[in-house]
C-alpha cells in the first residue's frame, strides 16, 4: 500500500513539474516586462526582442497569450525599431493563433485590436486567418474614415474656443493625453518643440485632455507648454477619435484631410516623419 502512495505522489511530483516550470517562466517574462520603462532607449530594443523570442518558445497557453499582448502593448512607445515591432507582433499573431480569444457581446477582444493595430499603424507584416481578425481590420478602418470627417469646438485653459473645422489651412496635429500618462509626458517636450519651430509655416498642435481644468492647469503651471490645451468634458472628443490608449496623434493637412495617425508615444524624428506627409519643411 505504501508502495502504491510512493508511486502515486512521485508520479503527481513529475506531472507537475512542468506546470512548475512554466509558471516562473511566466512569472519572470512578467517582471522582465513590467521593468522595460526603466531601460535605456539603446537598451530597450535588444530586450524587448529577447522577451519576444522567449515567449513564442513557450507553450501555448492564455498565459502565454497574456505576455505577448502585455508586450505589444509596450513596443509602440517610442522609437524601437521596425523589426523590433515586427517581432513582437510575430509573437502576439502566434499566441493568438494558437489561443484564439472569443467574442463576447459584441466586442472584439482587444489582443485581435492591437494585433491590427501594429500592421495598420506601424507598417508589420502579418496574416492572421481568423474572422475576428479581419473584423478588427475592419473596424479600425471604419473609425477612422469617421475620424476622417470628425469636428469639434473645445475650451482651452484661457477660455479661448477652438474649432476644428475653422482650422483649414493650416497643419493641425490633435495629441490626446493626460497628466497621469507617462509616455505622454515625454513626448510633450517635442510637441512644444514643433509647434515653436513651425508655428511660422502654419502649424497647430492642439493637446486634448479630459481631465478637470484646475489639475491640468495645475500640472502646466511649473512650465510653458506652448500648445493649446483643450479640455473635453465629458470625453465626448475622446469617444469620437475612439480612444483607447493614450498619447495617441491624429495629422490634418491644410484641407482638412487626415493623413497620419501615431498609437503611442512619439519622438521627435518620428513626430517629423508624420509631418513630412505635409508641406512643411525645416
Amino acid at each position: 500500500m505504501h508502495f502504491v502512495c510512493r508511486l502515486f505522489l512521485v508520479a503527481a511530483a513529475l506531472l507537475s513539474t512542468p506546470l512548475l516550470l512554466h509558471a516562473d517562466s511566466f512569472s519572470k517574462i512578467e517582471d522582465r516586462i513590467r521593468n522595460l520603462r526603466s531601460l535605456s532607449d539603446t537598451q530597450r530594443p535588444t530586450a524587448t526582442v529577447q522577451l519576444a523570442a522567449e515567449i513564442r518558445a513557450l507553450p501555448p497557453s492564455q498565459d502565454k497569450l497574456k505576455l505577448a499582448d502585455a508586450l505589444a502593448g509596450l513596443v509602440t512607445e517610442g522609437d524601437q525599431g521596425q523589426e523590433t515591432i515586427q517581432r513582437v507582433a510575430d509573437t502576439l499573431r502566434q499566441s493568438l493563433a494558437e489561443t484564439p480569444v472569443a467574442e463576447k457581446k459584441g466586442e472584439i477582444p482587444p489582443q485581435y485590436m492591437k494585433l491590427a493595430e501594429l500592421v495598420r499603424y506601424q507598417g508589420v507584416t502579418e496574416q492572421l486567418n481568423d474572422p475576428l481578425y479581419a473584423k478588427a481590420q475592419q473596424d479600425l478602418a471604419d473609425n477612422d474614415a469617421r475620424i476622417a470627417k470628425a469636428d469639434f469646438t473645445l475650451k482651452d485653459l484661457k477660455g479661448r474656443k477652438w474649432t476644428l473645422s475653422e482650422l483649414r489651412g493650416k497643419i493641425v496635429m490633435v495629441n490626446f493625453w493626460a497628466t497621469w500618462c507617462g509616455p505622454c509626458k515625454v513626448e510633450m517636450p517635442y510637441l512644444d518643440w514643433l509647434s515653436t519651430r513651425f508655428e511660422s509655416q502654419g502649424l497647430v498642435v492642439l493637446s486634448i485632455t479630459s481631465e478637470d481644468v484646475f489639475k491640468v492647469g495645475q500640472y502646466t503651471s511649473s512650465w510653458k507648454y506652448h500648445p493649446a490645451i483643450l479640455i473635453d468634458q465629458g470625453g465626448k472628443v475622446f469617444e469620437q477619435f475612439h480612444i483607447q490608449g493614450i498619447p495617441r496623434t491624429f495629422v490634418y493637412d491644410r484641407d482638412g484631410k487626415l493623413i497620419a495617425i501615431a498609437i503611442d508615444q512619439r519622438t521627435g524624428k518620428q513626430f517629423l516623419t508624420l509631418l513630412s506627409k505635409t508641406d512643411l519643411h525645416p
